[in-house]
């Protein structure tokens, strides 16, 4: 039996395909041209609030088929399209008239975002850092007590996780990618990322 195991997004080799987001929320690949609305997409794929990341690139209004291209952020309290305003579509004002009902149809509430809010740190920064580990190949045993000490005593301080799961291996990079596998909640919005971060199972 293989002793490491590894799930992660496919990679991606032509530039087209570069352009794809693929996380362990989202339902299909979701076009992320825009580094902003991929940064966002980081985010949302790292918030324990969201459930799952959809993409909807066309709706029917009445007899005209509209170009939505839309990325809807499946939250405990509804369904949102993700709104960044920096890297909004240029419509003339028949379409973006469609685009709205479109999305009225579909009981998208908007949820808008800027450059400043995407970037707020220090979650900014602790997005990048855990999402570096994504492809992070995490082994069996370690997966298993990482998991079984968050299931068993969580949560857990970042540094008092370490400390229990240490072996042969820093665990670092295996709790980093079990995170972004939606396995354990890391809580990247309250302080840098440290002993004192907060890790919770999503168990």
């Amino acid at each position: 039996m293989p002793s490491e195991f590894e799930s992660c997004p496919m990679l991606f080799t032509n530039p087209a395909q570069r352009d794809l987001f693929v996380s362990a929320k989202s339902t299909t690949a979701i076009p992320a041209r825009h580094p902003l609305v991929r940064d966002a997409l980081i985010q949302a794929s790292l918030d324990p609030q969201v459930r799952s990341l959809e993409f909807v690139p066309a709706a029917t209004v009445g007899a005209t088929q509209v170009a939505l291209n839309a990325i809807v952020v499946v939250r405990d309290d509804g369904r949102f399209h993700l709104d960044v305003v920096e890297a909004r579509q240029v419509r003339d004002v028949e379409m973006e008239g469609l685009f709205l009902i479109a999305l009225d149809d579909l009981k998208l509430v908007p949820l808008t975002l800027t450059a400043d809010d995407i970037t707020r740190q220090p979650r900014f920064a602790n997005a990048k850092t855990v999402w570096a580990y994504r492809f992070h190949t995490v082994g069996i045993e370690m997966r298993m007590r990482v998991l079984s000490v968050l299931t068993e005593d969580g949560p857990l301080q970042l540094g008092c996780l370490l400390k229990r799961t240490r072996g042969p291996r820093d665990p670092a990079p295996a709790v980093m990618a079990l995170a972004c596998s939606d396995l354990l909640e890391l809580d990247i919005i309250s302080r840098p990322l440290g002993p004192a971060t907060m890790v919770r199972s999503r168990s």
